[in-house]
């Protein structure tokens, strides 16, 4: 198991946590624990990626319609060299 150690917390962060430790009936060491465990293990579902954020930074001013125009030409298949 990893040991770290961290250094200049501040002493209201360090009261904070104290608190929730104890709210929690655990150690503010088994505390900090499960902050870090719930933090680097949070289910994928929940993060935003990318096109979702950008999505949600420009709804507010609306959608954009692009108007392709439909493809005429089938693009050509792939030559493949003959078995050898």
């Amino acid at each position: 198991m990893a040991a770290i150690s961290v250094r200049d917390l501040d002493d209201d962060v360090a009261g904070r946590l104290k608190v929730r430790a104890a709210q929690h009936g655990r150690s503010m060491e088994a505390e900090v624990r499960a902050i870090l465990t719930d933090a680097v293990t949070a289910d994928d579902d929940d993060r935003v990626n990318l096109a979702q954020a950008i999505r949600q930074r420009f709804a507010s001013i609306g959608g954009v319609e692009l108007n392709l125009p439909p493809r005429r030409d089938r693009p050509p298949a792939a030559e493949l060299p003959a078995p050898s």
